[in-house]
């Protein structure tokens, strides 16, 4: 049986992987194949260290999403696919993949997922994650200083660059293809729970036959 391809985007900080979190405790991680965009970011090994952080990384022309369609494709066919492992530290590829197999539901998270016509295609569910921009950046904020080891002046240089300007040139005007748009992201319990039980009604419908 074909599974269920699932799309969830939103913003940078906007809660989208906590909900995509929240759909994999309450559908069942064993039941779920989770491809996150940012796994999909372009090798930068040719450039030095300090070049590499200065990479617009909130354009869709830094990942590689041929890769990730690829990937989706094999998986919906039923086969398994080994997805890139990126270090945000070094800003690069490491050596290593991860193995991810097919499962009744590919679950497809990133800021850029519905900018390309080719991924919105692959998808029969998109949701979109919406919260204030000032919960984003400091969301944001909190979460480069204690997991990425980053600067204060070096968050704020980056939003007001790269992260807000092509978040409204790419990732806000997405929010249109969605099928379900999510306000106060994983704090929204009752939409996540709304999803979660149309998904297992879906594999359990799947799995019959």
């Amino acid at each position: 049986m074909k599974p269920i391809t699932l799309g969830v985007c939103g913003g940078t900080g906007s809660g989208k992987t906590t909900v995509a979190r929240r759909i994999l405790e309450r559908v069942g991680a064993e039941f779920v194949a989770h491809l996150p965009h940012d796994a999909y970011y372009k090798e930068a090994g040719h450039l030095p260290p300090e070049e590499r952080g200065k990479l617009n990384f909130d354009h869709p022309d830094a990942l590689d999403n041929d890769l990730l369609i690829e990937h989706l494709k094999e998986l919906q066919a039923g086969r398994a696919v080994e997805i890139p492992v990126y270090d945000f530290k070094t800003h690069n590829r490491r050596a290593e993949t991860l193995r991810v197999e097919p499962q009744p539901v590919i679950l497809v998270e990133g800021i850029l997922i519905f900018a390309d016509k080719r991924l919105r295609d692959l998808m029969d569910v998109k949701i979109y994650v919406d919260t204030d921009a000032d919960l984003r950046l400091l969301r944001r904020l909190e979460r480069d200083i204690e997991e990425r080891g980053r600067s204060i002046g070096s968050i704020i240089h980056q939003y007001l660059s790269t992260v807000r300007p092509m978040h409204l040139e790419f990732v806000e005007p997405s929010k249109r293809y969605a099928d379900v748009i999510i306000p106060e992201g994983g704090f929204n319990e009752v939409a996540i729970d709304m999803v979660a039980s149309r998904l297992r009604a879906l594999i359990g419908d799947s799995s019959r036959g």
